[in-house]
């Protein structure tokens, strides 16, 4: 049977991952793509370089994030987060990309039990200017479904 998740469910799924599939619009076709990603309350935060999903999320802001913990066919869980995206520039950028990047550290070293000492060092290596493209969605909904039997 397929139910609804409960926000507080939806909410630990996407604390306890840190890869989703993004969803957005470029010239009125849908694309979807894996991003990593680190959730954080109100917002997720992501970054990338410049290219066609940058190109896209600048011209329409409107976003979806889709993650998925998966065990069997009949037993799963999805949430589903619209929002939209802001760009990040400057010192907010390079603080986001620092939370970014500790955060997903925790999330690999409590799920997967190993340690990721070169992900501390990430944004502290990355230059004002070689800092990438920083964003956050920020989130508007979130919905979840689960199937269990």
């Amino acid at each position: 049977m397929i139910s609804k998740l409960k926000q507080e469910a939806c909410k630990r799924l996407l604390q306890q991952n840190y890869i989703g599939h993004l969803g957005y619009t470029y010239l009125n076709q849908p694309f979807v793509i894996p991003i990593t990603y680190f959730y954080e309350g109100d917002k997720i935060i992501c970054y990338s370089g410049e290219g066609h999903k940058i190109d896209a999320l600048r011209k329409h802001n409107a976003v979806a994030l889709e993650v998925s913990e998966i065990t069997s066919v009949n037993q799963w869980k999805s949430v589903l987060v619209h929002g939209t995206y802001q760009e990040l520039r400057g010192s907010n950028a390079k603080a986001m990309l620092h939370t970014f990047s500790l955060g997903v550290k925790d999330v690999i070293m409590r799920s997967e039990l190993r340690d990721l000492n070169f992900i501390s060092e990430f944004s502290a290596k990355i230059s004002n200017e070689n800092i990438p493209i920083v964003f956050v969605i920020n989130i508007d909904d979130i919905t979840g479904r689960i199937r269990n039997n």
